[in-house]
Order: structure tokens, then C-alpha cells, then sequence
């Protein structure tokens, strides 16, 4: 009887702890401790440019062809900032989206043409089998973080 209400005990015991949510490393993982917002990069990029970040928030959206960008939600509703990595050395999986990550990267400008841009989004378009409008593209520069490292909740 004492071993059933010892047994009993530990088990209330361990339901009362908090239960870890398994969290996934990509790449280096992440160092930094502090978080930068995303619509601090967003609306300051040229203090940013160069600089080591951290980024967390909800991931939207992930490259479903390669895994080697995503989309981190910002602070403010509608805004996000893409993550690219090096094909192949981080491979983001698609079940990534809707999960909360936190990032490190660096913060880089990609600056192209208008034609440029309007083909880059066009095969962004084209890879999530969505329509593009080239009349949409407003801006050339893209500002985004080329990721190092990342974790991501379970």
C-alpha cells in the first residue's frame, strides 16, 4: 500500500512539472540573446545592414521546393522578413510553417533591377503556384536576413 501511494505521489509529481516543447537546431544554431524586432530592420534597414541579428515570431511560410527560405512574422500585422540560407547547408522543412523559430542571420540588402525583381518574384510566384502580377513590384531593393542558424519549436 505504501509503494502504490509512493507511486501515486511521483506521478502527480512529474504531471506538475512543466513539459519542454521539443525545439528543432538548424544550421548553427542561435547565440544571440537579444531579439531585434523585425519592423526595427524594416524600417531602419541601413542601420542594420552587415549586422549579425536575432528575429523571432511566427514562421508563415517555407520554400517548399528546397527549404532554403522562410518567412518570420513580425512584430506589426502584415509584415514579415525572409530568411535565404545556402541551399543545402539548411534545410527548413515545410512543417516549419505555423511554428514559432527563432533566427540569426545577417542583415543583407538584395538590390536588383526592376526586371530583376519582377523575375525573382515571379519564380517566387511560381514555386508556392501562385499568380504574379509584374504591375504589383514597387520597390527593387529587399531587405532580408541570410540565415546562419535557427530554432525552431516543436
Amino acid at each position: 500500500m505504501k509503494r502504490l501511494i509512493f507511486s501515486i505521489t511521483l506521478l502527480c509529481i512529474a504531471c506538475a512539472l512543466p513539459v519542454q516543447a521539443k525545439t528543432d537546431v538548424y544550421g548553427k544554431g542561435v547565440s544571440l540573446s537579444e531579439a531585434t524586432p523585425v519592423s526595427a530592420i524594416l524600417d531602419n534597414p541601413d542601420s542594420y545592414l552587415g549586422k549579425m541579428v536575432r528575429v523571432e515570431g511566427m514562421i508563415i511560410e517555407v520554400c517548399a521546393k528546397r527549404g532554403c527560405w522562410m518567412y518570420v512574422a513580425g512584430d506589426r500585422q502584415g509584415e514579415k522578413i525572409q530568411v535565404k540560407v545556402t541551399d543545402g547547408e539548411i534545410v527548413f522543412p515545410m512543417s516549419a510553417s505555423g511554428r514559432l523559430g527563432v533566427v540569426e542571420g545577417i542583415v543583407e540588402e538584395l538590390k536588383l533591377s526592376r526586371e530583376e525583381m519582377i523575375k525573382y518574384l515571379e519564380h517566387l510566384a511560381e514555386e508556392k503556384g501562385q499568380p504574379f502580377d509584374p504591375a504589383t513590384v514597387k520597390d527593387e531593393r529587399m531587405i532580408r536576413l541570410r540565415g546562419l542558424g535557427a530554432e525552431i519549436e516543436g
